[in-house]
């Protein structure tokens, strides 16, 4: 019988285990996911320390956008827009289909949707009284 445990922080080599499991998994189906961690990392100046950036990452035809953090300093500027562009034009030479990502109402939807991205789908009450929204780009 298996084991089974709890965390609310799991290490880096759990999460890669689960992960391992999964293309192992899509492996075996005769379906290859291509999963492809991918990020562009942000700082003051070259060599200096992350401050932000992007991370998501390719599995089968598609690029997930996880995370686009810009610190408040930058922001106005056009870096997400850049981060943003770096990502599809990598997601592009890759010939993927197209990109997806998720955001909070109070978030930064407005900025998804004037890169060209669409909302296909809504959870409501998501935190409560608020939604999130899951937006695409087919290129």
């Amino acid at each position: 019988m298996p084991g089974y445990s709890e965390k609310l922080d799991p290490t880096q080599g759990d999460i890669d285990n689960v992960l391992a499991a999964i293309v192992a998994s899509e492996e075996g189906s005769g379906r290859m996911a291509g999963y492809q961690p991918y990020s562009i990392l942000l700082s003051d100046d070259d060599g200096q320390p992350v401050i932000g950036g992007l991370y998501g990452y390719q599995l089968f035809d598609w690029l997930f956008i996880q995370y686009l953090g810009v610190p408040a300093s930058m922001q106005g500027k056009g870096v997400g827009q850049e981060l943003m562009a770096r990502a599809e034009a990598w997601a592009r030479g890759r010939g993927l289909a197209g990109m997806w990502l998720d955001t909070f109402a109070f978030q930064a939807r407005p900025f998804y949707e004037k890169l060209g991205f669409s909302v296909f789908g809504e959870i409501e009450d998501h935190p409560r009284g608020s939604s999130r929204y899951f937006l695409n780009k087919r290129f």
